[in-house]
């Protein structure tokens, strides 16, 4: 059977693979045999995890290229791979590296994307693709009609199911030409003091809108994330105002977020915000507009100035860490 390509990155951190990694290996399932193309060396640990979660082959490359061109070198790295390997589809997680190179690699092959899915099926025509509309009140299918289908995967969407094998290990050889040095990374800097857990994958978040009120205000939301060990993020219009860096934004067409917490200060919930932050398991927000959007998905929803329950809310979780 023909494969299914799953691009496999590893943190910045501590270079452990994603944890975004068995959720595409489970959907990729779904279409074929999967193929994981892991950015780095094959490592022993690296290979249980990716078989856990049933890729019968991991293709690995460690060349620097991949941290110092990182977009470039995976759009090379796969188009090789899908030149010698024929694959049904191409599976990438949704972040903003991910659709870079999902976009750039379906212009270079001449094919489609679907972007942000959240299902993947095979019927007689080929792979068929799922999307969550309108806050998940539609369900969109969609087929690519011509060349090999490039699939970016919303992974907070899809529970990773274990399917254990034991992967056939190989490395891939190429050399990459001069154009993919065009772009090159030069540092990476945490955007706070202290290394703060990613956007996309902490499990406390703590975003702040436009009804902060100001820049200066905004810095509550840094207080309070830090103080709860999470991460900070901000809607679209603290981000146009200039509160919030572009890599913080929380939308649909910024960064898509599932924490264990999230909390909403100053933000009414526009559409897009929302379908964005629809996934946390429990939802806090703070606003002085009763009628604000953001208080329909709220667990809890306190009406009033995040001016004074945001440094009430700090003083109290001093107060308890004192007394631990």
């Amino acid at each position: 059977m023909r494969p299914v390509l799953v691009l496999v990155d590893r943190t910045a951190a501590d270079g452990a693979v994603c944890r975004s990694a068995g959720a595409l290996l489970t959907l990729a399932r779904r279409l074929g045999p999967p193929a994981a193309v892991l950015c780095g060396p094959p490592d022993a640990t690296a290979v249980a995890l990716l078989g856990r979660y049933g890729a019968a082959t991991v293709t690995a490359t460690d060349r620097p290229e991949l941290d110092e061109y990182p977009a470039s070198a995976r759009v090379e790295l796969l188009s090789h791979l899908v030149r010698r390997t024929g694959p049904v589809a191409v599976l990438v997680a949704s972040h903003r590296l991910g659709q870079e190179v999902a976009a750039r690699l379906t212009a270079r092959l001449g094919s489609g994307l679907v972007s942000d899915v959240v299902d993947l099926r095979r019927d007689a025509d080929g792979p068929v693709a799922v999307q969550s509309a309108l806050l998940g009140a539609y369900r969109v299918e969609s087929r690519v009609t011509g060349g090999v289908p490039v699939f970016t995967v919303r992974t907070d969407a899809v529970e990773a199911a274990a399917a254990p094998v034991q992967p056939a290990v190989r490395r891939a050889d190429l050399a990459f030409p001069p154009g993919v040095r065009a772009v090159r990374r030069i540092a990476r800097r945490p955007a706070g003091a202290e290394l703060r857990p990613g956007l996309a994958t902490a499990a406390v978040v703590v975003a702040g809108g436009r009804g902060l009120g100001s820049q200066r205000s905004f810095g509550l939301v840094g207080e309070l994330a830090r103080a709860l060990h999470g991460t900070a993020g901000g809607s679209h219009t603290a981000t146009e105002l200039g509160w919030c860096p572009r890599c913080d934004q929380i939308d649909q067409v910024g960064t898509i977020v599932h924490p264990r917490l999230y909390l909403a200060l100053g933000i009414s919930g526009s559409v897009r915000h929302r379908a964005a932050m629809q996934h946390a398991e429990t939802i806090v927000a703070v606003d002085r507009n009763p009628a604000a959007p953001i208080f329909e998905l709220a667990d809890l929803g306190v009406v009033g100035d995040v001016h004074r329950v945001v440094p009430e809310l700090l003083a109290e979780i001093s107060r308890r860490k004192a007394t631990r």
